[in-house]
């Protein structure tokens, strides 16, 4: 049997994560710590107390939802998890790469931190937006996409999730036009979400030069298992093409879909969502549902793991 450990991305936030796995998981806690002390500032506090408001900045978002993630890895690793490959969805997979021992720690908060703030700062506020679209293939969504598109106002395909759920990003207006046109196309469900940017497409290229710039001389090891990359939806064991990855990650589509397929190729049976929410598992479900899903978060979660 193979053991998938799978990290959620932005918008698995919520105010009171991970505080009760720090109160009683010394590991946790010393997590949190070395996060706070690369940023300067109380991320645990942000996470633990919020405000809501403060905590769903992108800047913040980013490095709290990773911290929390490796504060249950490594609570979960104390008593023996064991795995066999990892895979995050967009900025799951930073976490991803820490938990195989890619990326310290240390850097990733940092550089998701920067991350965040790249990708608010490469759009002004109110002139970029994403859309879910359920229903529609991705032949269908690409000719949504294309019609609504204009000259300096793309839209295109950004998560493909699975499911019949596909998201949308791009310029405001683009978005506004391929609504209505996505109806009419057949979609079952169409509507903007509450996000402050356009990820994972053409309009991030600003934040992703500046990633790159960022990520020039970070110390990247061999990851100790296999990452499923997003870009191209297949395992990555090589320490040189991963810095790549991750800066054309932020103006690529997210494979998810193909992701977890790859993955359930590979004879993986199991897998954990460690984290906040339970996002993925709903998503993995319904794509390979040969694969059984665990959320682990929150110290139940962790005793039951023991059990």
């Amino acid at each position: 049997m193979k053991t998938a450990l799978l990290f959620p991305g932005q918008g698995s936030q919520r105010v009171g994560m991970g505080r009760d796995l720090a109160h009683q998981f010394e590991v946790a806690r010393r997590t949190y710590e070395e996060a706070d002390d690369v940023l300067g500032f109380a991320l645990s506090k942000l996470c633990f107390e919020g405000p809501e408001d403060e905590l769903t900045l992108t800047k913040h978002t980013q490095p709290a939802i990773l911290t929390t993630s490796i504060a249950v890895f490594r609570v979960l690793r104390e008593r023996g998890l064991a795995m066999d490959l990892v895979a995050g969805h967009s900025l799951g997979e930073w976490t991803a790469l820490v938990a195989a021992g890619a990326l310290q720690l240390r850097d990733a908060v940092r550089l998701t931190h920067l991350r965040g703030q790249y990708m608010q700062e490469a759009v002004p506020v109110g002139q970029g937006a994403m859309a879910a679209l359920m229903g529609l293939d991705i032949l269908a969504v690409r000719g949504v996409c294309e019609r609504a598109s204009r000259p300096g106002e793309p839209v295109e395909p950004a998560n493909l999730n699975g499911g019949g759920q596909i998201v949308i990003s791009g310029h405001a207006a683009a978005i506004d036009r391929a609504i209505p046109d996505a109806k009419s196309s057949g979609a079952k469900i169409a509507k903007k979400l509450a996000v402050s940017a356009p990820f994972h497409c053409s309009l991030m290229k600003p934040a992703a030069e500046k990633l790159a710039a960022a990520l020039a001389g970070t110390q990247v090891s061999p990851p100790s298992v296999p990452v499923v990359a997003n870009v191209t939806a297949e395992p990555n064991s090589d320490a040189g093409r991963i810095i790549d990855l991750l800066v054309q990650q932020v103006t690529a589509p997210v494979r998810w879909e193909e992701s977890i397929q790859a993955i359930a190729k590979l004879g993986v049976t199991r897998a954990y969502e460690l984290g906040s929410g339970a996002v993925l598992k709903g998503l993995v479900k319904r794509i390979a549902d040969g694969i059984e899903t665990t959320t682990i978060g929150e110290p139940h979660e962790v005793e039951a793991f023991k059990a």
